[in-house]
Formats: structure tokens, sequence, C-alpha cells
């Protein structure tokens, strides 16, 4: 093994049970994982690019990885103490690292956070490990509880008759939207009427409504007992997102509109929003992810830690550091994917859990993001760094 080396994996796990919203349905993981060896220490991370989110996909930040030399990198992981590093990180951003990244464009905003994410929660894990403390204590924020509630979301492949019979303890309910106000209406009101006035709904519309239905919408589901609609419209439509707060009287939590700081600034600015949705892939890694709740502290917005569907290994740890640090979030979204991959094609070990009987968290064991690859990784690697360059893998290396 040489002294730094890299190799990419481009997962596309088939998903046990699906996930559909409005905006995509998946049947199968879409995840880049990169392993980062240096001087025998590794660090794993990890990106789950959305094209209907940051404009990202897989194959586009694979092309850009190819771009990207590692040798100032790995020059930096040399030589630069491991606590020192992680301060500079944590000050200067990811530029910190010794890496030529491609400029941001202003009309997209955003349009490299997967490649950031994919890059710094490698090197993360790589700092945690040399440093031998979990994740969660590469971040500033709250003292660590000892468990945290998560959501549950009901999304359209689910009846929602099922869904309360068989997903509670109820903390938190997401309802993804469906092309059909009335069944939504429906669905909202029988959770209310199973679960009470205590537990909050939010219906997530993922961007399918217009500016002429949002306000009735709204409204409609606001009666039947939802507190929350989630991205109702287009992205970043500020003036209308505005007037659907100030007409409806429901809270508005933005998601898509929101994968950078300055469009956080921007939604404060014109009253669009209540709370946002921090999700470490799209808001650009850890560190911007942790930048992100710390200004919805100080804007006064509630804000939730999300996950992307069917996140593989590395990036659902970094979430739940991120959360562990941040017990004051609306709620947290612990993912599916013991639900999604039961079987011995995860590719990281130990698998990341919920307690199911009562729907709440651990904090995840570190160092690091306490996880390491197994041997169903090996069919999905498709390029290696080593001797300063990337190569793709041959047949023979990859089975697949």
């Amino acid at each position: 093994m040489s002294e730094a080396e890299a190799r990419l994996y481009r997962v596309a796990l088939p998903m046990r049970v699906g996930f559909d919203h409005p905006a995509a349905r998946r049947s199968a993981s879409d995840s880049l994982v990169l392993s980062l060896t240096v001087d025998g220490v590794t660090g794993l991370g990890e990106c789950a690019p959305r094209a209907y989110v940051t404009g990202e996909t897989t194959a586009s930040v694979t092309e850009e990885l190819r771009g990207v030399p590692l040798d100032g990198l790995f020059a930096r992981l040399r030589e630069v103490p491991p606590e020192e590093l992680l301060d500079r990180l944590r000050r200067d951003g990811f530029a910190a690292a010794g890496v030529d990244l491609p400029p941001e464009a202003p009309e997209r905003p955003g349009a490299y956070n997967n490649l950031v994410c994919l890059l710094e929660t490698a090197v993360l894990d790589l700092l945690a490990h040399r440093l031998s403390v979990p994740a969660a204590d590469l971040l500033e924020g709250f003292p660590a509880p000892a468990t945290l509630p998560v959501s549950q979301v009901l999304d359209l492949s689910l009846d929602v008759d099922e869904f309360l019979d068989t997903r509670g303890p109820f903390h938190f309910v997401k309802v993804k939207a469906s092309e059909d106000i009335d069944r939504d209406v429906r669905t909202v009101g029988a959770i209310r009427d199973r679960l009470g006035p205590k537990v909050p709904v939010m219906v997530d519309a993922n961007m399918s409504w217009t500016p002429e239905t949002a306000v009735p919408y709204a409204r409609r589901l606001r009666d039947a007992g939802a507190e929350l609609v989630e991205e109702p419209l287009p992205r970043r439509s500020w003036d209308a997102l505005r007037t659907l707060r100030r007409e409806s009287g429901i809270r508005v939590m933005l998601d898509e509109s929101v994968c950078t700081l300055a469009d956080a600034r921007a939604a404060v600015a014109a009253e669009a929003c209540d709370a946002v949705n921090v999700r470490v892939a799209k808001n650009g890694g850890l560190l911007n992810a942790a930048r992100l709740v710390a200004y919805a502290r100080s804007a006064g917005l509630a804000f939730q830690i999300g996950v992307q569907v069917a996140e593989t290994g590395p990036l659902i740890n970094a979430g739940r550091a991120l959360a562990f640090r941040s017990p004051d979030a609306l709620t947290v979204e612990a993912g599916q994917s013991d639900r999604f991959f039961p079987g011995p094609e995860m590719i990281v070990s130990p698998r990341p859990l919920v307690d199911r009987r009562a729907n709440t968290l651990a904090p995840p064991p570190g160092p690091g993001f306490g996880l390491r690859l197994t041997p169903s990784a090996a069919p999905w690697a498709a390029l290696t760094w080593a001797d300063g360059r990337w190569s793709p893998l041959t047949r023979k290396e990859n089975p697949r």
C-alpha cells in the first residue's frame, strides 16, 4: 500500500422497499463513498447528490472529482497537526484542506456542495481517527444527550393506516404530499385523529405547489391539523413564500431553496420561512451544515436535521454527529437504511441503527463516524488515486 491513496465507490444498492415523493421516486441508493488513507489511517466520506436539489448527480460529482488533484490534500494531512488542521477547517472552510475546487457560479448556488461534502467528510473522519474522538467532538454546539427522538416519514408508497399501525411511537410526523390535495387533507386528519394534538405534523410538498394553489392548500392542511409545510413552491420563490406565510397562517420550512448560507440569509431578508431543513450533503459538508445551524439559531429560525433518502454509510453518521450537537432541533430525521438495506449488501459496519421500539438514536460510536467498509463495498469501486493521479478500476479489480 502506498503512503497515501484514495478510492471512490459509486454505490447503487437496490432498496428492499421504495420511497416516493413529488420530486422523485427511488428504488436504489445513489451515493458516492470516498476512502482516504494516509500513513495507515483511513477516513470515509460520502455524498448523495440529487439533481432536483443542487443540480449535481453522482456522474457529475465523479467527473468533478477526477479533476481534483489530491497531492495538496495529502500534503496538508501529513504536514499539519490534526488539531491545527481542524481549527483551520472550522475557521476558513474546506479551502484550508489544500484542494483546488471549481469556483462557485452565482447563478448556481450550491453547485459543488456534494463534491465538498464527499471530500470534507472523509477528511474529518480521518482527523477524528487521528485524534481518537467521535465526529461530534469536531463540532461546536450543545452537549450531546444520551438519545434523540426521530421523526417518522409517510411517503407515497405507504397507506396511512399501515403507517399509523406499524411506524410508532411518533415524536414528529412528516407527510410527503401527493398530487391530490383532498387525499393529503384526509391523511393529515387521520394522523391528527389518531395521535392527538401534541405530535407535530408537517407536509412536504417538494416544490409541487404553485403560487395560485399554495395559500388555499395550506389553509386546508392547517385546518386538518398540519403545523408546517416544507418547500411548497419552486425553489427560492421568496415573494410567493412570504405571501403564503402571511395569508395562510401556517409555518414554512425551506429545504431545496436553502443550499447555502447566502440562501438562508436571502430567505430571512424576504420573510420567506420559519424553519430550514439542514442536510449535510445538500449544504456542502458537515462544517457548512453546522454553520447553517448556527445561523438559524441567530436568526430565530427553527431547523430540522434532515437526510437524503438512501444514504449508505458515512453520511448517515455525519448527520447524526450534527444532530447530537443540535438537541434544540425541531426534529431529527434518522433515515431508513435499516429498512432499505436489511441484508448483507450494506457497505459499512457496524450498521447505523435506530431503536425502532422507541424511535430514538444513540450517538455514533466513534472514533470519527465509527464505520469501516465491508466486503460488500468492493463491487462498487470505480476510481483509485495513487502515484499522483486518478485511474479507473479495471474489470479484474472491480468484478461488478
